[in-house]
């Protein structure tokens, strides 16, 4: 009872902390959060009959350096409430659900010291990051877990992920695993979701929607430099080695794709939904064309999960601190001109995820080598 009282007068100073730098901002004229100014602008697109995948007129260039809105239709629909608010009030309405995701997907993973777990959280360079942009990827995490990971069963499972795909596509990668954890009614719920979602995007907005699908969905000029150090995928790694042609992308997330299904499969026979969950993520995050260090906002139920360990523990924390990204030349291209142990640094996130996923294919082949007629576990729900 002591721990959730000290846990609560946490939130609570968060929330009161960031309360107070939105209305000093406010009261200031001084602009707040970029990436909830472009969610409030296209929301403003929407109302005002402007097309979302033109410069956004009610942008501010000064808050958000003139970026695109890169999402879908449906998600310019979502984010509709934004445009009643003032910008620096819309990014404390996304900094407050952040803080309220958090401490929700925390409570999921931290099987053992949560206090240490959320004490945690300030240094992990995704979530001060993503608080700071104003970014909805924490809320979207949440959706996804409250939906993989149910308390008990539901039967609007699978609802949560498909509105979280209409808002980022990235969610999608958690209608197969669905799939692959036995829960087919819940897979096909997300993607009629998503679907429908999709579905009133284009009945509502049909030019921005042939636009998007067509042409601006496949337009990786509009997220920004591939190679820059912040984007943290396969596909951004091999542009900083170099490596231009897709074919390597394309072959290394194919093989990503495929270790993480079996993975997936064998935490699910251990009953262990929380690491299947973990592992489907991470694959997410490395297939994706571009995930920039706010979208690893995952390391936070990681950082969960091996809460009961305090060497894991210590390495995640000083992976995802985001110190080693620090470290190195970054911005101009200056990536390309990395040396052996700057590369390393440079992408700390994509190697400690492809390290962390080959200790776990050796220990897979080790255990079907050792186990052929392993009996298979029913997943526990998650309380």
């Amino acid at each position: 009872m002591r721990q959730e009282k000290k846990i609560l007068l946490g939130l609570a100073a968060a929330i009161a902390a960031l309360t107070g730098i939105a209305v000093v901002r406010w009261l200031g004229g001084a602009q707040l959060g970029v990436d909830s100014a472009v969610y409030r602008a296209g929301a403003l697109a929407v109302l005002r009959g402007q097309p979302l995948y033109e410069p956004l007129l009610a942008l501010d260039p000064k808050s958000a350096l003139e970026l695109p809105f890169t999402y879908p239709p449906s998600a310019a629909l979502l984010f509709l409430p934004l445009a009643a608010l003032p910008a620096q009030f819309a990014w404390l309405l996304l900094a407050v659900g952040s803080v309220f995701a958090l401490w929700s997907v925390s409570r999921r993973f931290a099987r053992e010291r949560p206090l240490l777990a959320l004490c945690l959280l300030p240094v992990l360079e995704p979530v001060w990051r993503m608080i700071s942009l104003g970014q909805v990827n924490g809320v979207l995490m949440a959706m996804a877990v409250l939906d993989a990971l149910p308390a008990r069963d539901r039967k609007s499972g699978g609802v949560l992920i498909g509105l979280a795909a209409a808002v980022k596509l990235t969610p999608l990668i958690f209608v197969p695993h669905l799939f692959l954890t036995g829960r087919r009614a819940d897979a096909w719920r997300a993607l009629a979701t998503f679907l429908g979602a999709s579905a009133a995007g284009a009945l509502i907005l049909p030019g921005d929607s042939i636009r998007y699908w067509t042409s601006a969905m496949l337009d990786n000029r509009n997220a920004g430099a591939v190679d820059w150090v912040l984007d943290q995928s396969l596909h951004g790694m091999f542009a900083r080695l170099g490596a231009t042609s897709l074919g390597w992308y394309a072959a290394a997330a194919a093989l990503c794709l495929l270790a993480g299904a079996l993975l997936v499969r064998d935490f699910h026979r251990r009953g262990d939904p929380r690491a299947a969950l973990l592992v489907t993520a991470g694959c997410g995050l490395l297939v994706s064309p571009i995930s920039w260090t706010h979208h690893w906002i995952w390391a936070v139920p990681l950082v969960g999960l091996l809460s009961g360990g305090r060497a894991a523990l210590i390495c995640a924390g000083a992976v995802f601190s985001g110190v080693a990204l620090m470290l190195v030349p970054q911005g101009g291209h200056r990536e390309l001109s990395w040396n052996p142990v700057e590369t390393v640094f440079g992408n700390a996130y994509v190697l400690s995820a492809l390290a962390v996923g080959a200790v776990l294919m050796v220990r897979l082949a080790r255990g079907s080598l050792a186990e052929p007629g392993r009996r298979v576990r029913p997943a526990r729900r998650v309380r």
